[in-house]
């Protein structure tokens, strides 16, 4: 059986590539929020470009693409073993961040950012698998934080590198991922472990994935759409009926289908259930809040974008920080306390928002709090929940365990983006600043209840046991139990 043949000499090197592929996936989600307006500006070769609704689905699309193909992407890697799939996925990322770069419209950039999003769902479930076959046993708690905490820190300083390379050119934001791919590709080659592939027999429901990409962009083009068509407009029902029926059916075959794409008895599991809930609230209010400041200081304040990626470091510089800090305390009171201080500082971050920030520009009075409130509760949150869902699993579901608490946390990103343009409208400027106030409270309020669910998450037990599931799935189900 191979194990680690590869890597084995300096684990460290393997562990340095890993995350330094997950960091640039990771960046690549978010870094595109501060180059919307100049993208918008230059397809359309003046200041009217196209709305932030059509905008939106560079992001959107993205995402979408990214948590439908993370469970299939999981599976490959256990049926194939993960330095194939994780490599495979590091050289289609790279070829699509070109193509990125070099799209000539909207059109063409929204497919390539679907091809890219295929690249990046290859490689996040196998390289938690990678990291986890390379560093000893006794280590493992803290390397699942550690890469989780390399996604929270991407995800937050998206705008201030996204800023930096807009200066330059927006194309950048893309261009900037095509040495580091091919340096990360090399390198993977070198160093990474080669673990033994641990399943054989056909990947899940792939008709599956294809309902969820259609129930979520149905979903989002109706609230996308929704202000400008009118609610109750022909077309914004059709897309919300949409919605709801391919996600009903998507439900319907996961119960029933032999290999589901995604395992919904493992959701009864107390700390892996509340681990996604809690990642899908908390998403959808961090997404609100990364695009939110990037516009309200763009397009309400004039700022440019390297002034706004400037504004917004202080959050991001405190997420390494207090995630470090921290790291100790995971292991003494468990993932529930960290999970509910995180989601009431966000909580408190939103509400200064809400309060304080003025179309007249005050960045220390307005935004200032406000980022070293939201960015000590997403280093106190976001890598916790990660690290409290995927150790509920057991070890042969690594893989796929992870894309599934991955898979909603992108799922909750496009929920986001959404519910901004439904609030804000597609055209922004001072007049949206009570549209704004309204959206922060909402963020705030998903924030609070994310604290209610790290309360539950401590009641629900903070060890480290790990379910028994079944290696041969029945008829859409998995015998499982808690260990605990």
């Amino acid at each position: 059986m191979r194990t680690m043949r590869r890597g084995a000499e300096d684990p460290r090197m393997a562990v340095a590539v890993v995350l330094v592929a997950v960091f640039m996936t990771n960046l690549d989600l978010w870094i595109v929020n501060v180059a919307l307006p100049a993208i918008g500006t230059s397809f359309s070769g003046g200041a009217n470009g196209p709305s932030l609704g059509s905008l939106s689905w560079i992001l959107n699309a993205y995402a979408i693409a990214f948590a439908a193909l993370l469970v299939v992407a999981g599976r490959a890697g256990d049926r194939m073993g993960q330095r194939p799939v994780f490599l495979a996925g590091i050289a289609v990322f790279t070829v699509a961040s070109l193509g990125c770069a070099l799209a000539p419209d909207l059109g063409v950039l929204i497919v390539a950012r679907v091809v890219q999003a295929t690249g990046a769902a290859a490689q996040i479930p196998a390289s938690l698998a990678l990291m986890l076959a390379t560093v000893p046993a006794e280590r493992r708690t803290r390397a699942t934080r550690s890469w989780a905490a390399v996604g929270g820190l991407a995800a937050a300083a998206g705008p201030v590198v996204g800023g930096l390379l807009v200066e330059v050119d927006w194309r950048w934001v893309f261009a900037v991922n095509v040495p580091i791919g091919i340096a990360a590709l090399v390198a993977g080659r070198a160093v990474l472990p080669a673990p033994a592939a641990r399943e054989s027999g056909p990947l899940p429901d792939l008709l599956g994935g294809l309902l969820v990409i259609l129930s979520v962009a149905a979903l989002s083009g109706a609230l996308v759409q929704g202000p400008g068509w009118g609610w109750a407009s022909g077309r914004t029902v059709l897309l919300l009926a949409v919605a709801v029926v391919s996600g009903a059916a998507f439900l319907f075959r996961s119960l029933r289908h032999p290999r589901p794409l995604f395992e919904l008895d493992l959701l009864r599991l107390p700390r892996f259930g509340a681990a996604n809930a809690g990642s899908l609230v908390f998403g959808v209010a961090f997404a609100i809040l990364l695009l939110s400041n990037v516009l309200w200081c763009q397009e309400v304040w004039h700022w440019s974008a390297l002034r706004t990626g400037l504004a917004l470091f202080p959050g991001p510089a405190l997420v390494p920080v207090v995630t470090l800090l921290t790291a100790r305390a995971a292991h003494r009171f468990g993932h529930g306390p960290l999970v509910a201080a995180g989601g009431l500082l966000f909580t408190g971050g939103m509400v200064w928002l809400a309060c304080f920030a003025s179309v007249t520009p005050n960045y220390v009075r307005d935004l200032l709090p406000g980022q070293m409130l939201t960015g000590a509760g997403i280093g106190l949150a976001l890598g916790t929940l990660v690290a409290a869902g995927v150790q509920a699993l057991p070890g042969h579901r690594a893989a796929t365990g992870s894309a599934l608490v991955n898979s909603v946390r992108q799922l909750s990103s496009t929920i986001g983006v959404a519910v901004l343009v439904a609030v804000v409208g597609s055209r922004v400027d001072a007049a949206s600043a009570h549209a704004f106030r309204i959206v922060w409270y909402a963020a705030a309020a998903l924030a609070l209840s994310t604290s209610a669910i790290g309360v539950h998450l401590g009641r629900a037990g903070s060890g480290r046991t790990t379910p028994a599931v079944s290696k041969e799935p029945g008829p859409g189900t998995r015998a499982l139990t808690d260990a605990s």
